[in-house]
């Protein structure tokens, strides 16, 4: 294909005149960069570029003065968000390391309440662990009995209701068949009663 460039690989040239041809060429396309963008964009800009043999070149959309205290002002702003930023972060991780430890505290009382891990207790603590697990026993058996006892109240009060139902449908059925047998005999003897 005629007329495509070929990519250039961006590492440093070794041909020093290259080199500075390049670097002469590249650096005006950055300024003509920076001054399109700051003119299209409104934006303030500026560019500080130093050759190899520590000559400086420049492009400031307004005063470079006033873009570097601008800068500085807003560096020394962010320092203090990242100042601010890493106490919190402190506070955060001992805040993490405090929960870290609560649940490895809470975790072991519950392997112990379940039997696990009890050879290191002391006698004292065995009694207490041993009154915290009577404790809670004596809570679960209370809701339990109380769950059965509303669940029997409510099974007795389904049995009313199936009662009452069964009345109920035992008198229209009963109804129902006094009043069939009329009928059929009528129908029978060919007799049509008017009701």
């Amino acid at each position: 294909m005629a007329g495509k460039r070929e990519r250039i690989a961006i590492r440093r040239i070794d041909n020093l005149a290259a080199r500075q041809v390049t670097f002469s060429k590249r650096r005006r396309g950055l300024f003509k960069k920076a001054e399109e963008l700051s003119i299209l964009c409104d934006a303030e800009v500026g560019l500080v570029v130093f050759s190899a043999t520590g000559k400086l070149f420049n492009f400031a959309s307004s005063s470079m003065k006033q873009i570097i205290d601008r800068y500085d002002s807003h560096s020394k702003t962010l320092q203090k968000s990242e100042a601010s930023s890493k106490l919190q972060s402190h506070v955060n991780d001992s805040t993490c390391v405090r929960l870290r430890e609560e649940l490895a505290e809470a975790s072991l009382k519950l392997r112990q309440m379940r039997g696990e891990e009890l050879q290191r207790l002391s006698v004292q603590q065995l009694q207490e662990l041993e009154k915290t697990l009577e404790s809670g026993l004596g809570s679960v058996l209370k809701i339990k009995s109380q769950k059965i006892l509303d669940e029997i109240n409510g099974l007795e009060r389904k049995r009313m209701q199936l009662i009452e139902e069964n009345s109920r449908l035992k008198e229209w059925q009963g109804w129902r068949c006094s009043s069939v047998p009329i009928q059929k005999l009528c129908m029978r003897k060919g007799s049509h009663l008017n009701p």
